[in-house]
C-alpha cells in the first residue's frame, strides 16, 4: 500500500509524519507492506527539514538529516493508495484538483477518527515542535491499529 503524507512545505510536518510511520513499522517488522512518503503543497524542491523538526525527531531516535522535500504534483497523488494531509485546508485544495480521488484523501485525524488539524509548528519554538509531534504520533499509532484492521 502506496501512503502519502502531506502538509505545506514538507520541511515539518510531513516528514515527521513519514519517518515516524516509518520507523514504527520497522519496529513491528511490517515495513514491507506499506511504501511511505511525503510531500508539501508549497514545497520548494530538495529543502532540508527544519532544525526543530530533525530536534525532537532525534528525540525519539528518529533522523531526519537526510530529508529532502518534495514539491506534491498530481502524479504523484494519483500514486497513491491513500493520501493523508495534516490539515482540512491542505486536504480541499488537493481535492479541487483531483475530485475524482476522494475516496482517497482525507486529513490523518479524520482517518483515523479523530478531529481537527495538526498545526504547523513552522518558525515555532522546540515546544511547539513537540506538541506537533506529539499530536502526529497519537494519529499515527491509531492509523497503525486501523490499517491493521483493515488487512
Amino acid at each position: 500500500m502506496k501512503i502519502l503524507f502531506i502538509c505545506t512545505g514538507n520541511t515539518c510536518r510531513s516528514p515527521m509524519a513519514e519517518q515516524l510511520f516509518k520507523d514504527m513499522l520497522k519496529k513491528q517488522g511490517n515495513q514491507s507492506a506499506y511504501e511511505v512518503s511525503s510531500a508539501g503543497i508549497n514545497a520548494i524542491p530538495h529543502q532540508y527539514a527544519s532544525d526543530n523538526s530533525i530536534e525532537v525527531m532525534k528525540e525519539k531516535g528518529i533522523d531526519l538529516d537526510s530529508h529532502r522535500s518534495t514539491m506534491l504534483t498530481i502524479n504523484l497523488i494519483e500514486a497513491q493508495d491513500l493520501v493523508l494531509t495534516m490539515t482540512q485546508s491542505h486536504k480541499d485544495a488537493i481535492l479541487s484538483s483531483v475530485p475524482h480521488l476522494r475516496d482517497r484523501v482525507y486529513t490523518l485525524k479524520e482517518y483515523v477518527g479523530l478531529t481537527g488539524d495538526i498545526c504547523d509548528p513552522f518558525g515555532g519554538s522546540i515546544e511547539t515542535y513537540s506538541r506537533a509531534l506529539e499530536d502526529i504520533e497519537h494519529s499515527i499509532i491509531k492509523l497503525i491499529k486501523k490499517l491493521e484492521e483493515e488487512q
